[in-house]
């Protein structure tokens, strides 16, 4: 990793350099938080955490073949005798010196980054937007959702002189957290996907993640450009960033980028029209989804900044795979599944209700609870029962406390028949079989603290 031997490393995070004369001036050949990943010349950071205390092992990465270890603690607290030819370094907190060197490491780089946020869809449209930039240029993307104060670091240290862009994923939860991420990565351009009803216990209120997004504009390089989602009602009200206008895309005519002659095609995906200041082109996003198209149209606009033309823009668009438990469909000999069960909130639960309800067979949606909605979370659960049954979902199963809710909504709205409480997952997992019929077509969604992921191993296996 260019410019950082192990005496940088000291220095750039205020530690306490012990031994490695043999090898202080030898550039790491990466960083890594886990103990299982050791390579040759590697820095292992030994995090102590709710699950793993990596100080336990230090000892055996001096022997996969790590040359430096970082730690809280003293050598002798972790039962380690350093050598001449190994490093050891003590900070203050680990945590904070990954973000030390992951910014200066970003500096050192100085590859054009993108960086995504947004209370949906982030993950998703950092794999459209990689597919697509992977068209011309060699790009680092986010790993799954790497994308707090740990994994961002993580992320900007799989960066090599053979990456042209990197794509960014950059997820919050409260104030303050953003311009900490956006310090470290200091985009050349930034994505905001939507303002939406996430992580309202710290943040209020839809104005509330708004403000906390937004703190991402003041670390854009200098002549960096916003692409924000103008059909978003909250974005929509950014007039500039920086001194220069955002590039808005979505559905709405009046957006910079947007979408006409939308023609769904049901789980097979959509095919549509992409109407951009440079004329038309026609796009195909082989996944299901309103909201997939609105992800392409961020991939369409950012792929014409970069200077990608239409047949390397579809191409990308058409390529595009989800990560599993991000709207990935699932076929099995029984059923068709949607696997979006990695998060949840009112929105993106409301949008895989939408997908589920455009396929021939017989609907059903396992619904679980959705986390961290603040003071209403009871009522926009109730509010989601509501919406499937008035959408017409045949069969509605919901599970977790909060899930109740859903249950109450729908009955509410006239479900009589085909309508499951359970309190927990796995009193719904014991029920499915006498449930769940033959050629079904399942939405599995949940925030991924309910683990509905073994909801969808046991379909796999029915």
């Amino acid at each position: 990793m260019r410019e950082l031997t192990i005496e940088k490393i000291a220095e750039i995070c205020n530690g306490k350099f012990y031994k490695g004369d043999k090898t202080q001036n030898q550039e790491i050949s990466s960083i890594t938080t886990d103990s299982r990943k050791i390579e040759n010349d590697c820095m292992f950071v030994a995090i102590k955490g709710e699950r793993a205390d990596g100080n336990k092992f230090i000892a055996k990465a001096y022997e996969d073949g790590a040359l430096v270890c970082l730690s809280e603690n003293e050598p002798d607290a972790n039962d380690v005798t350093v050598s001449e030819n190994k490093g050891y370094i003590v900070v203050k907190s680990c945590f904070q010196a990954l973000k030390d060197i992951a910014e200066f490491y970003r500096e050192v780089m100085q590859t054009k980054i993108v960086g995504i946020t947004g209370s949906v869809g982030k993950t998703s449209t950092k794999e459209m937007l990689a597919s697509v930039i992977s068209e011309k240029f060699n790009t680092l993307k986010t790993q799954g959702n790497f994308n707090n104060e740990v994994g961002v670091p993580l992320t900007l240290f799989r960066l090599r002189e053979e990456h042209e862009l990197a794509i960014v994923e950059m997820g919050i939860s409260d104030f303050g957290e953003m311009s900490r991420l956006g310090k470290i990565v200091k985009p050349d351009m930034c994505v905001i996907t939507n303002i939406g009803q996430c992580h309202l216990e710290n943040l209020g209120d839809r104005d509330g993640v708004l403000k906390a997004k937004t703190e991402i504009f003041n670390f854009l390089k200098e002549g960096g450009k916003a692409f924000l989602n103008g059909d978003d009602d909250k974005l929509a009200t950014v007039k500039e960033v920086n001194g220069l206008k955002p590039v808005f895309f979505g559905f709405d005519k009046k957006n910079d980028v947007y979408a006409t002659d939308v023609d769904t095609k049901g789980l097979a995906g959509t095919s549509f029209t992409a109407v951009t200041p440079n004329g038309k082109m026609k796009i195909r996003v082989n996944v299901p989804g309103h909201h997939m198209v609105s992800n392409a149209l961020a991939a369409v606009a950012i792929g014409l900044e970069l200077g990608l033309n239409e047949k390397q823009i579809a191409a990308g668009v058409a390529a595009f795979k989800p990560v599993s438990g991000h709207s990935s469909i699932v076929e099995t000999k029984h059923f068709t599944i949607m696997d979006d069960c990695y998060n949840a909130n009112p929105v993106s639960t409301k949008a895989g209700i939408d997908v589920l309800i455009q396929t021939d067979e017989r609907k059903v949606a396992i619904l679980g609870d959705m986390f961290e909605l603040g003071a209403d979370e009871r009522k926009m659960h109730y509010d989601v029962g509501e919406y499937a049954a008035k959408k017409g979902i045949d069969c509605i199963i919901c599970a977790g406390e909060l899930a109740k809710e859903y249950y109450d909504g729908a009955k509410a709205a006239g479900k009589k028949e085909n309508l499951y409480y359970f309190p927990s997952r796995d009193e719904a997992i014991e029920n499915l079989k006498d449930i769940v019929k033959a050629n079904d077509a399942i939405l599995v969604k949940a925030s991924h603290g309910m683990k509905f992921e073994k909801i969808v191993e046991v379909l796999k296996q029915m």
